[in-house]
Protein backbone atom coordinates (compact mmCIF):
# COMPACT_ATOMS: atom_id res chain seq x y z
CA UNK A 1 0.00 0.00 0.00
CA UNK A 2 1.22 3.49 -0.83
CA UNK A 3 0.18 6.60 0.63
CA UNK A 4 1.03 10.55 0.71
CA UNK A 5 -1.13 10.52 4.23
CA UNK A 6 -0.60 8.38 6.76
CA UNK A 7 -3.83 8.27 9.00
CA UNK A 8 -5.83 6.22 7.15
CA UNK A 9 -3.56 3.59 5.89
CA UNK A 10 -2.68 1.74 8.97
CA UNK A 11 -6.24 0.61 9.06
CA UNK A 12 -6.78 -0.06 6.19
CA UNK A 13 -3.55 -1.96 6.03
CA UNK A 14 -4.57 -3.92 9.32
CA UNK A 15 -8.21 -4.94 8.07
CA UNK A 16 -7.42 -6.10 4.43
CA UNK A 17 -4.34 -8.02 6.05
CA UNK A 18 -6.54 -10.75 6.96
CA UNK A 19 -9.77 -9.88 5.10
CA UNK A 20 -10.98 -13.63 3.04
CA UNK A 21 -11.98 -11.36 -0.09
CA UNK A 22 -8.29 -10.25 -0.16
CA UNK A 23 -6.99 -13.72 0.86
CA UNK A 24 -8.75 -15.19 -2.70
CA UNK A 25 -7.42 -12.28 -5.57
CA UNK A 26 -6.62 -13.80 -8.35
CA UNK A 27 -3.23 -11.49 -8.87
CA UNK A 28 -1.58 -8.94 -7.18
CA UNK A 29 -3.54 -5.72 -5.84
CA UNK A 30 -1.78 -2.24 -4.87
CA UNK A 31 -3.80 0.75 -3.43
CA UNK A 32 -2.38 4.23 -3.45
CA UNK A 33 -4.02 7.49 -0.99
CA UNK A 34 -2.55 10.54 -1.17
CA UNK A 35 -3.63 13.13 1.35
CA UNK A 36 -2.81 16.29 -0.66
CA UNK A 37 -4.34 18.90 -3.04
CA UNK A 38 -2.46 17.23 -5.99
CA UNK A 39 -1.82 13.29 -6.11
CA UNK A 40 1.70 12.48 -4.81
CA UNK A 41 0.66 8.66 -4.54
CA UNK A 42 -0.18 8.25 -8.61
CA UNK A 43 -3.85 7.17 -7.47
CA UNK A 44 -4.35 6.60 -11.07
CA UNK A 45 -1.88 4.05 -11.62
CA UNK A 46 -2.79 1.91 -9.04
CA UNK A 47 -5.74 -1.26 -8.96
CA UNK A 48 -7.92 1.08 -6.19
CA UNK A 49 -6.82 4.94 -5.95
CA UNK A 50 -7.79 7.18 -2.85
CA UNK A 51 -7.55 10.73 -3.64
CA UNK A 52 -8.70 12.51 -0.65
CA UNK A 53 -11.65 15.51 -1.50
CA UNK A 54 -14.14 17.36 -0.83
CA UNK A 55 -18.02 18.00 -1.53
CA UNK A 56 -20.16 21.18 -1.99
CA UNK A 57 -20.72 21.20 2.18
CA UNK A 58 -17.01 20.91 2.59
CA UNK A 59 -17.38 17.22 3.90
CA UNK A 60 -14.21 15.23 3.33
CA UNK A 61 -13.83 11.84 1.64
CA UNK A 62 -12.42 10.30 -1.06
CA UNK A 63 -12.48 10.39 -5.12
CA UNK A 64 -12.46 6.52 -5.98
CA UNK A 65 -10.23 5.12 -9.20
CA UNK A 66 -10.29 1.84 -9.87
CA UNK A 67 -8.45 -0.72 -12.10
CA UNK A 68 -4.90 1.09 -12.88
CA UNK A 69 -1.40 -0.32 -13.78
CA UNK A 70 1.44 -0.52 -15.96
CA UNK A 71 3.10 -3.65 -16.95
CA UNK A 72 2.24 -5.28 -20.64
CA UNK A 73 -0.64 -3.28 -20.42
CA UNK A 74 -0.63 0.45 -18.98
CA UNK A 75 -4.19 1.28 -18.09
CA UNK A 76 -4.71 4.38 -16.35
CA UNK A 77 -7.88 3.85 -13.20
CA UNK A 78 -11.84 4.84 -13.78
CA UNK A 79 -13.07 7.43 -11.51
CA UNK A 80 -15.96 4.66 -9.91
CA UNK A 81 -16.67 7.48 -7.54
CA UNK A 82 -16.02 11.30 -7.25
CA UNK A 83 -16.85 11.26 -3.80
CA UNK A 84 -16.93 8.54 -1.20
CA UNK A 85 -17.49 9.72 2.82
CA UNK A 86 -14.39 8.73 4.40
CA UNK A 87 -15.88 6.59 6.89
CA UNK A 88 -17.34 4.30 4.20
CA UNK A 89 -13.90 3.74 2.37
CA UNK A 90 -13.71 0.19 3.32
CA UNK A 91 -17.38 -1.14 2.81
CA UNK A 92 -16.87 0.28 -0.82
CA UNK A 93 -13.47 -1.11 -1.22
CA UNK A 94 -14.31 -3.95 0.02
CA UNK A 95 -17.20 -3.89 -2.84
CA UNK A 96 -15.15 -3.40 -5.52
CA UNK A 97 -12.52 -6.23 -4.28
CA UNK A 98 -15.87 -8.55 -4.59
CA UNK A 99 -16.50 -7.38 -7.72
CA UNK A 100 -13.40 -8.38 -8.89
CA UNK A 101 -13.09 -11.69 -7.37
CA UNK A 102 -16.66 -12.77 -8.54
CA UNK A 103 -15.47 -11.68 -12.24
CA UNK A 104 -11.89 -11.70 -12.62
CA UNK A 105 -10.37 -13.99 -15.17
CA UNK A 106 -8.91 -16.94 -12.87
CA UNK A 107 -7.96 -18.41 -16.56
CA UNK A 108 -5.22 -15.99 -17.87
CA UNK A 109 -2.88 -14.85 -15.58
CA UNK A 110 -1.92 -12.33 -17.81
CA UNK A 111 -5.58 -11.21 -17.84
CA UNK A 112 -6.34 -11.66 -14.15
CA UNK A 113 -5.76 -8.05 -12.70
CA UNK A 114 -8.55 -5.99 -12.17
CA UNK A 115 -7.46 -3.68 -14.47
CA UNK A 116 -8.22 -6.02 -17.39
CA UNK A 117 -11.86 -6.42 -15.82
CA UNK A 118 -12.63 -2.48 -15.21
CA UNK A 119 -11.28 -2.11 -18.92
CA UNK A 120 -13.61 -5.33 -20.23
CA UNK A 121 -16.82 -4.71 -18.33
CA UNK A 122 -16.79 -0.15 -18.27
CA UNK A 123 -19.88 0.71 -16.84
CA UNK A 124 -21.22 -2.80 -15.96
CA UNK A 125 -18.32 -3.03 -13.34
CA UNK A 126 -18.95 -0.05 -11.79
CA UNK A 127 -22.52 -0.46 -11.46
CA UNK A 128 -22.07 -3.74 -9.57
CA UNK A 129 -19.93 -2.38 -7.25
CA UNK A 130 -22.60 0.21 -6.47
CA UNK A 131 -25.40 -2.48 -5.76
CA UNK A 132 -22.69 -4.98 -3.56
CA UNK A 133 -21.84 -1.54 -1.71
CA UNK A 134 -25.76 -0.70 -1.22
CA UNK A 135 -26.13 -4.18 -0.26
CA UNK A 136 -23.13 -4.20 1.90
CA UNK A 137 -24.49 -0.98 3.69
CA UNK A 138 -28.42 -1.99 3.85
CA UNK A 139 -28.06 -5.52 4.67
CA UNK A 140 -24.50 -6.29 5.99
CA UNK A 141 -25.28 -3.01 7.81
CA UNK A 142 -21.48 -1.46 6.70
CA UNK A 143 -20.08 -3.34 8.99
CA UNK A 144 -16.33 -1.69 8.50
CA UNK A 145 -17.38 1.79 8.76
CA UNK A 146 -15.31 4.24 10.41
CA UNK A 147 -16.02 5.64 13.95
CA UNK A 148 -14.74 9.01 14.68
CA UNK A 149 -13.81 7.34 17.41
CA UNK A 150 -11.57 4.64 15.72
CA UNK A 151 -10.26 7.59 13.34
CA UNK A 152 -9.17 9.49 16.35
CA UNK A 153 -7.44 6.57 17.84
CA UNK A 154 -5.51 5.63 14.97
CA UNK A 155 -4.94 9.59 14.53
CA UNK A 156 -2.96 10.11 17.98
CA UNK A 157 -0.52 7.68 16.42
CA UNK A 158 0.50 10.32 13.93
CA UNK A 159 0.61 13.49 16.14
CA UNK A 160 3.58 15.99 15.28
CA UNK A 161 6.71 16.16 17.40
CA UNK A 162 7.05 18.49 20.04
CA UNK A 163 10.12 19.74 19.36
CA UNK A 164 10.61 21.54 22.15
CA UNK A 165 14.23 21.85 21.74
CA UNK A 166 13.97 24.16 19.28
CA UNK A 167 13.87 28.22 19.38
CA UNK A 168 10.41 29.64 18.43
CA UNK A 169 11.69 32.41 15.98
CA UNK A 170 9.74 34.91 13.79
CA UNK A 171 9.19 33.06 10.11
CA UNK A 172 9.74 36.22 8.41
CA UNK A 173 13.55 36.76 10.17
CA UNK A 174 13.93 33.06 9.46
CA UNK A 175 13.24 33.05 5.97
CA UNK A 176 15.39 36.49 5.54
CA UNK A 177 18.66 34.36 7.52
CA UNK A 178 18.05 31.74 5.23
CA UNK A 179 18.44 33.89 1.48
CA UNK A 180 21.16 35.58 3.15
CA UNK A 181 22.78 32.34 3.98
CA UNK A 182 22.03 31.26 0.46
CA UNK A 183 23.70 34.49 -1.02
CA UNK A 184 27.11 33.46 0.42
CA UNK A 185 27.07 29.99 -0.15
CA UNK A 186 25.81 29.65 -4.11
CA UNK A 187 25.62 25.09 -3.67
CA UNK A 188 23.50 26.18 -0.70
CA UNK A 189 21.33 28.31 -2.36
CA UNK A 190 20.68 25.80 -4.85
CA UNK A 191 19.90 22.92 -2.39
CA UNK A 192 17.31 25.56 -0.51
CA UNK A 193 15.67 25.85 -4.00
CA UNK A 194 15.53 22.58 -5.10
CA UNK A 195 15.26 20.10 -2.00
CA UNK A 196 13.78 22.02 0.40
CA UNK A 197 9.77 22.47 0.86
CA UNK A 198 7.54 24.37 2.58
CA UNK A 199 5.95 23.12 5.51
CA UNK A 200 2.19 23.74 7.32
CA UNK A 201 4.32 25.16 10.30
CA UNK A 202 5.99 28.26 9.41
CA UNK A 203 9.09 27.52 11.14
CA UNK A 204 9.52 23.84 9.89
CA UNK A 205 10.86 22.49 6.10
CA UNK A 206 10.04 19.26 4.85
CA UNK A 207 13.88 17.86 3.22
CA UNK A 208 14.53 15.64 0.58
CA UNK A 209 17.85 14.15 0.24
CA UNK A 210 18.77 12.86 -3.13
CA UNK A 211 19.90 9.85 -3.00
CA UNK A 212 21.01 10.47 -7.12
CA UNK A 213 24.77 10.68 -7.59
CA UNK A 214 27.55 9.54 -9.58
CA UNK A 215 29.14 6.49 -8.64
CA UNK A 216 26.46 4.98 -7.21
CA UNK A 217 23.00 3.44 -8.68
CA UNK A 218 19.60 5.51 -7.58
CA UNK A 219 18.10 5.30 -4.79
CA UNK A 220 21.35 2.96 -3.51
CA UNK A 221 23.17 4.03 -0.02
CA UNK A 222 26.30 2.09 1.82
CA UNK A 223 25.64 0.48 5.52
CA UNK A 224 27.89 3.64 6.20
CA UNK A 225 25.44 6.17 4.41
CA UNK A 226 22.62 4.04 5.94
CA UNK A 227 24.18 4.30 10.00
CA UNK A 228 25.08 8.05 9.25
CA UNK A 229 21.96 9.00 8.07
CA UNK A 230 20.00 7.76 10.89
CA UNK A 231 22.17 10.49 13.23
CA UNK A 232 20.79 13.03 10.95
CA UNK A 233 17.43 12.37 11.16
CA UNK A 234 17.65 11.61 14.60
CA UNK A 235 19.68 15.43 14.89
CA UNK A 236 17.49 16.93 12.66
CA UNK A 237 13.80 15.31 11.50
CA UNK A 238 13.13 14.29 15.39
CA UNK A 239 13.87 10.31 14.35
CA UNK A 240 11.47 10.56 11.57
CA UNK A 241 12.12 9.80 7.37
CA UNK A 242 9.99 8.78 4.84
CA UNK A 243 11.50 6.79 1.95
CA UNK A 244 9.75 8.52 -1.19
CA UNK A 245 8.41 6.60 -4.50
CA UNK A 246 11.20 8.78 -6.22
CA UNK A 247 14.08 6.52 -4.31
CA UNK A 248 15.14 9.44 -2.29
CA UNK A 249 14.75 10.38 1.61
CA UNK A 250 12.15 12.91 3.08
CA UNK A 251 13.20 14.54 6.63
CA UNK A 252 9.45 16.10 7.74
CA UNK A 253 10.83 17.74 10.81
CA UNK A 254 13.53 19.89 10.03
CA UNK A 255 13.31 23.54 11.80
CA UNK A 256 14.81 26.28 9.11
CA UNK A 257 17.40 27.54 12.03
CA UNK A 258 18.99 23.96 11.12
CA UNK A 259 18.95 23.81 7.45
CA UNK A 260 22.35 24.68 6.64
CA UNK A 261 23.98 22.14 9.33
CA UNK A 262 22.25 19.92 7.91
CA UNK A 263 23.15 20.21 4.73
CA UNK A 264 27.13 20.47 5.18
CA UNK A 265 26.26 17.04 7.18
CA UNK A 266 24.45 15.83 3.98
CA UNK A 267 26.83 16.79 1.89
CA UNK A 268 29.75 15.23 3.66
CA UNK A 269 27.62 11.95 3.18
CA UNK A 270 27.10 12.69 -0.45
CA UNK A 271 23.65 13.24 0.00
CA UNK A 272 22.89 16.82 -0.97
CA UNK A 273 22.41 16.66 -4.34
CA UNK A 274 20.67 19.67 -5.74
CA UNK A 275 18.85 17.78 -8.15
CA UNK A 276 15.47 17.14 -6.96
CA UNK A 277 13.26 17.06 -9.97
CA UNK A 278 15.40 17.22 -12.29
CA UNK A 279 16.93 15.09 -14.89
CA UNK A 280 19.38 13.49 -12.64
CA UNK A 281 16.83 12.60 -10.23
CA UNK A 282 15.92 9.22 -12.24
CA UNK A 283 13.70 5.83 -10.59
CA UNK A 284 15.43 3.16 -12.01
CA UNK A 285 14.61 -0.21 -11.02
CA UNK A 286 17.75 -3.43 -10.50
CA UNK A 287 17.57 -4.48 -13.90
CA UNK A 288 19.23 -7.24 -15.05
CA UNK A 289 22.49 -6.84 -12.89
CA UNK A 290 20.17 -8.24 -9.75
CA UNK A 291 16.71 -9.46 -11.11
CA UNK A 292 15.74 -12.94 -12.47
CA UNK A 293 13.07 -10.96 -14.62
CA UNK A 294 14.81 -8.73 -16.38
CA UNK A 295 15.62 -8.52 -20.21
CA UNK A 296 18.02 -6.02 -19.86
CA UNK A 297 20.32 -3.95 -17.27
CA UNK A 298 19.01 -0.67 -15.87
CA UNK A 299 22.10 0.54 -13.87
CA UNK A 300 24.81 1.09 -16.22
CA UNK A 301 22.05 3.58 -18.65
CA UNK A 302 20.73 5.19 -15.85
CA UNK A 303 25.23 6.11 -14.45
CA UNK A 304 26.05 7.04 -18.39
CA UNK A 305 22.80 9.34 -18.25
CA UNK A 306 23.84 10.75 -14.98
CA UNK A 307 27.43 11.32 -15.93
CA UNK A 308 26.68 13.03 -18.91
CA UNK A 309 24.34 15.64 -17.43
CA UNK A 310 26.70 16.68 -14.19
CA UNK A 311 26.47 20.18 -15.03
CA UNK A 312 23.91 21.94 -12.68
CA UNK A 313 23.83 25.06 -14.68
CA UNK A 314 22.20 23.06 -17.38
CA UNK A 315 19.95 20.79 -15.70
CA UNK A 316 18.29 23.47 -14.42
CA UNK A 317 17.80 24.61 -17.97
CA UNK A 318 16.63 22.08 -18.38
CA UNK A 319 13.93 22.01 -15.71
CA UNK A 320 11.79 19.58 -14.28
CA UNK A 321 11.70 15.85 -16.14
CA UNK A 322 10.66 12.55 -14.91
CA UNK A 323 13.30 10.24 -16.55
CA UNK A 324 12.11 6.54 -15.15
CA UNK A 325 13.90 3.10 -16.23
CA UNK A 326 12.72 -0.44 -16.24
CA UNK A 327 14.83 -3.19 -16.70
CA UNK A 328 11.43 -5.80 -18.04
CA UNK A 329 7.63 -4.97 -18.93
CA UNK A 330 6.77 -5.38 -15.19
CA UNK A 331 7.67 -1.79 -14.95
CA UNK A 332 8.96 -1.34 -11.63
CA UNK A 333 10.76 1.26 -12.77
CA UNK A 334 7.60 3.03 -13.71
CA UNK A 335 8.80 3.88 -17.39
CA UNK A 336 5.23 4.36 -18.52
CA UNK A 337 4.88 7.43 -16.10
CA UNK A 338 8.28 8.94 -16.92
CA UNK A 339 8.75 12.19 -19.40
CA UNK A 340 10.81 10.04 -20.04
CA UNK A 341 10.67 6.56 -20.14
CA UNK A 342 13.18 3.74 -21.04
CA UNK A 343 11.97 0.06 -21.17
CA UNK A 344 14.92 -2.71 -21.46
CA UNK A 345 13.85 -5.50 -23.95
CA UNK A 346 15.36 -8.53 -25.50
CA UNK A 347 16.19 -8.94 -28.85
CA UNK A 348 17.61 -12.23 -30.24
CA UNK A 349 19.48 -12.44 -26.65
CA UNK A 350 20.62 -9.00 -27.08
CA UNK A 351 19.73 -6.38 -24.61
CA UNK A 352 17.62 -3.25 -26.42
CA UNK A 353 15.53 0.05 -24.96
CA UNK A 354 12.66 1.18 -26.03
CA UNK A 355 12.40 4.86 -25.11
CA UNK A 356 8.66 6.45 -24.60
CA UNK A 357 7.98 10.24 -24.28
CA UNK A 358 5.13 12.55 -22.38
CA UNK A 359 4.25 10.08 -19.47
CA UNK A 360 2.79 11.31 -16.42
CA UNK A 361 2.22 10.17 -12.62
CA UNK A 362 -0.98 12.33 -12.19
CA UNK A 363 0.95 15.14 -10.37
CA UNK A 364 1.23 18.91 -10.95
CA UNK A 365 4.34 18.63 -12.38
CA UNK A 366 3.68 16.09 -14.94
CA UNK A 367 -0.11 16.64 -15.89
CA UNK A 368 -2.96 13.72 -15.70
CA UNK A 369 -1.88 10.27 -15.36
CA UNK A 370 -1.23 8.92 -18.67
CA UNK A 371 1.45 6.32 -20.40
CA UNK A 372 3.81 7.55 -22.77
CA UNK A 373 4.41 7.14 -26.18
CA UNK A 374 7.39 5.46 -28.25
CA UNK A 375 9.45 7.08 -30.44
CA UNK A 376 10.40 4.14 -32.57
CA UNK A 377 12.34 1.09 -33.08
CA UNK A 378 14.61 -0.15 -29.71
CA UNK A 379 18.14 1.52 -29.29
CA UNK A 380 21.17 -0.29 -28.18
CA UNK A 381 22.89 0.73 -24.87
CA UNK A 382 25.69 2.57 -26.36
CA UNK A 383 23.02 4.55 -28.56
CA UNK A 384 20.89 5.46 -25.27
CA UNK A 385 22.98 8.21 -23.95
CA UNK A 386 23.05 9.92 -27.54
CA UNK A 387 19.29 9.43 -28.12
CA UNK A 388 18.26 11.16 -24.54
CA UNK A 389 20.48 14.20 -25.73
CA UNK A 390 18.94 13.90 -28.73
CA UNK A 391 15.34 13.95 -27.68
CA UNK A 392 16.72 17.11 -24.89
CA UNK A 393 18.10 19.16 -27.54
CA UNK A 394 15.41 19.24 -29.54
CA UNK A 395 13.36 19.99 -26.75
CA UNK A 396 15.83 22.91 -26.28
CA UNK A 397 15.31 24.43 -29.92
CA UNK A 398 11.31 23.67 -29.70
CA UNK A 399 10.28 25.34 -26.60
CA UNK A 400 8.71 28.47 -25.78
CA UNK A 401 9.14 31.08 -22.62
CA UNK A 402 8.70 29.21 -19.75
CA UNK A 403 8.06 25.64 -21.38
CA UNK A 404 8.21 21.99 -19.97
CA UNK A 405 9.37 19.57 -21.84
CA UNK A 406 5.91 17.68 -21.17
CA UNK A 407 4.02 20.85 -22.55
CA UNK A 408 6.71 20.95 -25.62
CA UNK A 409 5.67 17.35 -26.23
CA UNK A 410 2.16 17.61 -26.09
CA UNK A 411 1.99 21.02 -27.70
CA UNK A 412 4.52 19.75 -31.06
CA UNK A 413 3.51 15.99 -31.10
CA UNK A 414 6.40 13.11 -31.27
CA UNK A 415 7.65 13.71 -34.83
CA UNK A 416 10.28 16.38 -34.06
CA UNK A 417 11.81 13.53 -31.40
CA UNK A 418 11.06 10.48 -33.39
CA UNK A 419 13.49 12.54 -35.90
CA UNK A 420 15.85 13.69 -33.63
CA UNK A 421 16.40 10.23 -32.16
CA UNK A 422 16.63 8.75 -35.74
CA UNK A 423 19.65 10.83 -36.57
CA UNK A 424 21.71 9.49 -32.59
CA UNK A 425 21.38 5.78 -33.98
CA UNK A 426 25.30 4.80 -34.38
CA UNK A 427 25.85 3.03 -37.99
CA UNK A 428 27.39 0.51 -37.10
CA UNK A 429 24.67 -1.04 -35.02
CA UNK A 430 21.46 -2.85 -36.54
CA UNK A 431 17.92 -1.76 -35.50
CA UNK A 432 15.74 -3.78 -33.57
CA UNK A 433 11.78 -4.09 -33.96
Amino acid sequence: MKSSTPAPTPKLRQWSTLHPEFAFLPRKFKIAVSGAREDRAATGWHDVGLQLAKNAAGEVGFRVTVGGGMGRTPLIGAVIREFLPWQQIMNYIEAVVRVYNAHGRRDNKYKARIKVLVKSEGQRYIDAVEEEYRQIMEIDGGPHTISQAEFDRVAACFVAPALTDLPDLDPQALEAALQARAAGHVAFGRWLQRNVHAHRNPQLRAVTLSFKRPGQSPGDASGDQLEALADLVDEYSAGEARVTHDQNMLLPWVHASRLFELWQEARALGLASANVQLLTDMIACPGGDFCALANARSLPIAEAIAQRYQDLDELDDLGAIDLHISGCINSCGHHHSGHIGILGVDKDGKEWYQVTLGGSDGSDLSGPAAAGKVIGPSFSAAELPDVIEAVLDTYRDLRERGESLQSTVRRTGLEPFKEAAKTARHRDEPVAA
